[in-house]
């Protein structure tokens, strides 16, 4: 009777074990990481892109200095706020790396908005073919950023839910993770001054 108990006391502790949540929590704090390097690895694109962008329209609208001075400061500025996987986390730092990303998209369309006073650059191959990458960059960037947002949904989700939050409280100890929000100004259209 002793071995007949001590295997459905193993096979019930298999059995809750094994729908606790342990390595699916895991899994899914897992592709949280891997969302926001996809993001990570977009935003770097997009940075790489813009010393190109900015010496081609440079050589035809050398005058615009203060909007082309604008997007190196910004692209300067979001490549120096970097986020660490295990600070995704820490809303401040979310807020603040938002901030950054989201100046220099302005920055961005105040120098596509300047583009097109000039129609020689506008047809300049070089410039057109830095756009289509620059508008690609823009899209992966969007389609990252909501992969990382259904990433963060589930895994939150996870950690608040039973069984898998009892997991957590009491084995993991894995913190919410934060969602990327629209900067403030994002919701601003840009203006340039003529």
């Amino acid at each position: 009777m002793k071995f007949f108990s001590r295997i459905v006391t193993a096979l019930v502790t298999l059995v809750l074990v094994s729908s606790c949540g342990y390595n699916t929590l895991q899994t899914k704090e897992e592709a949280v990481f891997k969302a926001w390097a996809d993001i990570e690895s977009s935003l770097q694109r997009r940075a790489d892109l813009i010393p190109n962008l900015v010496e081609t329209v440079k050589g035809y609208a050398g005058h615009e200095k203060e909007t082309l001075t604008a997007v190196i400061t910004a692209r300067s500025k979001a490549t120096a706020v970097q986020i660490a996987p295990k600070d995704l986390g820490n809303p401040a730092l979310m807020q603040q790396f938002q901030e950054t990303q989201g100046n220099l998209s302005s920055a961005l369309s105040k120098l596509m908005v300047v583009v097109e006073r000039y129609p020689d650059l506008k047809a300049n191959q070089n410039f057109l073919d830095l756009q289509n990458q620059l508008e690609g960059t823009e899209n992966r960037i969007n389609v990252a950023r909501q992969r990382y947002n259904q990433a963060v949904e589930v895994f939150n989700g996870s950690i608040r839910r039973f069984p898998e939050s009892l997991t957590n409280n009491l084995l993991l100890h894995l913190e919410r993770k934060e969602y990327f929000k629209a900067a403030p100004q994002a919701q601003e259209v840009p203006k340039v001054k003529f």
